[in-house]
């Protein structure tokens, strides 16, 4: 059949039109596989009224491999009633939940066998290898006492908290991180603290928010708790270093998120805390043992408007892949949540609004969040979990109780696109999120997503479909360093790509991702180089690596 040219001209017109159509299509997408893998069971927070402030905040979620057979293993964190911790109702069944990754894209309860049940009320969660034997660790911060769970190596774990000296006393714990500050091989510890609750003097509140009555008032009108730093003494012990280092929270702000990281490369880790309703802590790492608070002058305390956010969560990543790792901090709704650039030698801009993360969160209340290349093409994502804390505002106000997660595409440009819909997560049920945490908990290359729900059953997001587009996982080892390898930093060349990431312990919201590190490679073809740095400062290179594969990478002594 032989067209006219006008006709030519018309098809071939409608094939250009048609090719942004196409290529705009997500190459990656969120299916709800939380029944078929077995992970359902109830987060318990408190009563559904949400009388009390210690009801809302929810509970996080930890991935770490604690049996030591390459597929990750899942931690989730319950809470409990206030009238079991009063003594006022007899203990519930719920506890906390360690989930082994059977390796087929299900799990099994091993809890009880494990021996790492939680008590009282539970709230965050962060995994690591504290004394250095190859088995990863597991503490869990409470309303109340931590609990330290050493790794015994058979399956199973022991409470060593009181031998170690991590307890922290009868306060409201919130987010934790491990790293090793001074460089001396042992993972040292942050814990948070969120504000003072005595549950026995406790009243429902009665305050107000956008005209509404509602009952869980707070953190305002609360004494925060204090941050603790504790050393490792690499005998199994800790000692408490928090006034001698330089980070007394002498102001007690509510304390959530936690994230050790060294944002200047100066080759020691910083601690950067996201405090609810009042300004953020940036501790500057002066590698004599101790920090100087340097938030207000790194530009870190404030948002642009010179105004403190209740910030939630907090995310570290290099999003622009030059080197330096950038914040994101979530945020109460009708204020949007922050991404800070960092500019290096320790000053970060505040690029909420021209970066395109600004607008689109406003509408929500975010708590878990991370950096994370969800389509494999090189620049990381952000994903965003919401949901709001009155559950008396629905039908009342423009806002809602359960809200959508939310995910920010990176486009390369030091831009971000709403894709939430694209990727499938507008079509999931809504809920009132709170922990979350990414892992490639199948080993494909494709990074998934775990989704803590108050007063509901968890969300196990399974990313499906990444395409053509390639990827490489590391997972490190240290020798001399720490033995979870927690402040390595990993730079990797694939031809005119070059990316960076640090291992972290602790992030989100009373959560810690996946260890290892993942990066999308789009459609290159091999990885050139790779380069890590050791906290010792030791660098170990690999040349030619071979890619959609996890390469398992150890310190090389010599």
């Amino acid at each position: 059949m032989r067209l006219s040219a006008a006709a030519a001209l018309l098809f071939i017109c409608g094939i250009f039109l048609l090719l942004p159509l196409i290529s705009s299509q997500p190459p990656a997408h969120f299916r709800d596989v939380s029944k078929e893998a077995g992970v359902t069971p109830i987060i318990i927070s408190g009563g559904h009224e949400k009388n009390y402030v210690l009801e809302v905040n929810g509970s996080g979620v930890c991935w770490f491999d604690y049996n030591n057979d390459g597929y990750m293993d899942l931690y989730l964190v319950n809470g409990a009633t206030l009238k079991e911790l009063q003594g006022k109702a007899p203990p519930g069944k719920q506890r906390n939940y360690l989930f082994r990754n059977n390796g087929n894209g299900t799990f099994t309860d091993v809890t009880t066998q494990a021996r790492v049940p939680g008590t009282g009320w539970g709230f965050g969660c962060v995994a690591a290898d504290f004394d250095n034997d190859g088995n990863t660790d597991l503490l869990v911060t409470n309303f109340g006492p931590n609990i330290l769970y050493r790794n015994n190596g058979d399956g199973t774990f022991t409470d060593v908290t009181a031998r170690a000296g991590i307890g922290g006393g009868n306060i409201w714990h919130a987010g934790a991180a491990f790293a090793d500050y001074d460089n001396d091989g042992r993972l040292d510890l942050y814990v948070a603290g969120y504000l003072d609750f005595d549950i026995h003097i406790a009243k429902p509140g009665d305050c107000e928010y956008e005209g509404v009555r509602v009952k869980a008032c707070g953190p305002r009108g609360f004494k925060g708790a204090p941050d603790a730093l504790y050393h490792n003494n690499g005998d199994g012990t800790f000692t408490d270093v928090t006034a001698k280092s330089g980070v007394l929270d002498k102001a007690l702000y509510f304390g959530f998120a936690v994230i050790f990281d060294d944002f200047d490369n100066d080759g020691f880790p910083d601690i950067f805390v996201a405090n609810d309703s009042n300004p953020n802590y940036l501790y500057h790492n002066k590698g004599d043992g101790t920090f100087e608070d340097i938030a207000v002058t790194a530009g870190v305390a404030y948002n642009s408007d010179g105004k403190e956010h209740s910030g939630m969560g907090a995310a570290a990543g290099d999003y622009d892949n030059d080197g330096l790792m950038d914040l994101f901090v979530t945020t109460f709704a009708n204020d949007n949540y922050a991404l800070y650039h960092n500019e290096g030698k320790g000053f970060f801009t505040d690029v909420s609004y021209p970066s395109g993360v600004g607008e689109p969160t406003i509408p929500w209340l975010g708590w878990g969040t991370f950096f994370f290349d969800y389509n494999n093409d090189g620049y990381k994502d952000l994903f965003c979990i919401n949901g709001h804390v009155y559950p008396e505002i629905d039908g009342k106000i423009n806002q809602s109780y359960r809200q959508p997660l939310q995910l920010l595409e990176n486009i390369g440009d030091g831009k971000f696109r709403e894709v939430s819909e694209r990727a499938g997560l507008t079509r999931l049920p809504r809920g009132s999120g709170r922990g979350g945490a990414y892992c490639d908990f199948d080993n494909d290359g494709n990074v998934d997503v775990i989704v803590s729900n108050i007063d509901d059953r968890p969300t196990l997001l399974r990313n499906v479909g990444a395409g053509s587009n390639n990827w490489i996982e590391v997972s490190l080892a240290g020798t001399v360093s720490n033995r979870s390898a927690v402040g390595a930093k990993v730079k990797i060349t694939a031809g005119d790509l070059v990316q960076y990431d640090h291992v972290r312990a602790g992030g989100s919201f009373l959560s810690s991702n996946d260890p290892r590190l993942h990066f999308g490679l789009g459609t290159r073809k091999r990885v050139d180089s790779l380069e890590i740095r050791w906290p010792t400062g030791k660098v170990d290179r690999f040349q030619n690596l071979e890619i959609n594969r996890i390469h398992f990478l150890r310190e090389r002594q010599k």
